[in-house]
């Protein structure tokens, strides 16, 4: 058994700021001085680097576990890895006196890419698009990179409306949520000819060092690779109480919905980090059903119309929170995009879902305001109910939600928001 040394396990760091660019590096170094580990092997890696230890460890173990999964891939692979911009103009900048958020994002993704692909058959180029930020993210990334062949920016407002199909549906950039400046970054990832695409956010959240765990499976044969945050050999430092009590209801109520989703085990339908082939996108991308925040789940549904296996991977993700989309915008502006972009994908695909679910958020659910009157309550019968439990109507049915729900307006005394 190869094992990790104390001294080395000692130098490891119990937290990780995205923010510093010196924590990039000593996580670096910390990699590399276990890839040196030489009877190291991954089922050590996994043993000694478990819930219990250092968090740094923790993330260099699926750093590790990412060059040793690249280094097995003994073929050619063109990878484009495509990202999405909105309000990311102090991420994008390294942090300073006057830019406590800043995380140098667009560097940093460049050095991770370049680190894990180094010495490999993979070759991959940057898709950022800006998705009409009005602080321009796209003319930052411009300024930053302008020599950098590696990378293209791109912009949403300059190519709609358009008659193209996979974003003919786009009358302006205020109608895309994040995902028609995915679909746009997908498009020329293909027209570059790119065999395979990963996805991701504008942030640090995810560390790309990673993109060997997704793409060994597709190597292997599976078309589409989604990583996959809820699993127990995963890294997840996210900060759940941003949202209320009442996050189980909405939850329950997505799952009834999209049961032909969760049914199949995933959990994180919003990770941003997966992975489509080149056959696959075409065929997604033929006729997208939603562009905002729900895109994830639009394009799973479509996988499973294809009836294409998925595979999920574990890996590591720290939320980048301070300025997250979310919370600019709104959390329950997110989950009513959340909802409601999965019905109509649901519906648009003709995929069995809970029919009296869907017929509650017609009635019921109109807007993130009718979501912020639940979002900080919870009824009796989802109090001890269990993450498996989220989903199964003998739960709590439709028809009793629907109550509850009528119920938390007349307390809080607010109309129906339409």
């Amino acid at each position: 058994m190869g094992t990790i040394p104390a001294e080395l396990i000692a130098t490891a760091r119990t937290t990780f700021d995205l923010t510093e660019a010196s924590a990039q590096q000593h996580l670096y170094q910390l990699t590399e001085a276990l890839l040196e580990l030489p009877d190291l092997t991954l089922a050590d890696l996994q043993t000694q680097s478990g819930p219990d230890a250092p968090l740094e460890l923790r993330l260099a173990a699926k750093l590790v576990a990412s060059r040793w999964a690249i280094q097995r891939i003994n073929r050619s692979v063109q990878l484009g890895v495509v990202f999405a911009m909105w309000g990311e103009q102090n991420r994008l900048h390294p942090k300073s006196a006057n830019n406590p958020n800043g995380e140098d994002a667009l560097r940093v993704k460049l050095e991770q890419l370049h680190w894990i692909s180094q010495d490999t058959p993979v070759q991959w180029t940057l898709y950022a698009v800006d998705n009409g930020c009005p602080h321009g993210s796209g003319r930052i990334v411009q300024e930053i990179m302008a020599d950098h062949p590696q990378v293209k920016v791109f912009f949403l407002d300059d190519v709609i409306p358009t008659d193209e199909p996979a974003l003919a549906k786009l009358a302006s950039v205020n109608d895309s949520g994040k995902g028609g400046a995915i679909i746009l970054g997908c498009q020329q990832a293909l027209a570059d000819g790119m065999e395979v695409v990963i996805y991701t956010d504008a942030d640090n959240s995810v560390h790309l060092g990673q993109i060997g765990l997704l793409l060994e499976p597709f190597v292997a044969g599976y078309k589409v690779v989604l990583g996959n945050r809820k699993c127990s050999e995963s890294v997840l430092v996210k900060e759940e109480a941003r949202w209320g009590i009442g996050i189980k209801v909405l939850r329950h109520m997505q799952r009834m919905i999209g049961q032909a989703i969760f049914s199949q085990g995933i959990r994180d339908t919003q990770a941003a980090f997966k992975l489509y082939s080149r056959d696959i996108l075409q065929n997604i991308l033929q006729n997208p059903t939603v562009y905002d925040f729900s895109f994830d789940t639009d394009w799973l549904l479509a996988v499973i119309v294809m009836q294409e296996p998925m595979k999920l991977v574990p890996f590591a993700f720290i939320d980048s929170a301070a300025e997250s989309t979310s919370i600019v915008q709104g959390p329950m502006n997110t989950w009513e995009s959340l909802l409601l972009g999965l019905l109509e994908a649901v519906r648009a695909r003709q995929i069995p879902h809970n029919e009296a679910m869907a017929q509650v958020l017609d009635e019921e659910i109109q807007s993130y305001k009718d979501l912020e009157l639940l979002i900080n309550h919870l009824p009796p019968e989802l109090e001890s109910a269990t993450e498996a439990d989220l989903g199964d109507p003998a739960v709590m049915s439709p028809q009793a939600l629907q109550v509850w729900i009528k119920k938390q307006r007349i307390v809080n005394s607010e109309p129906l928001s339409h």
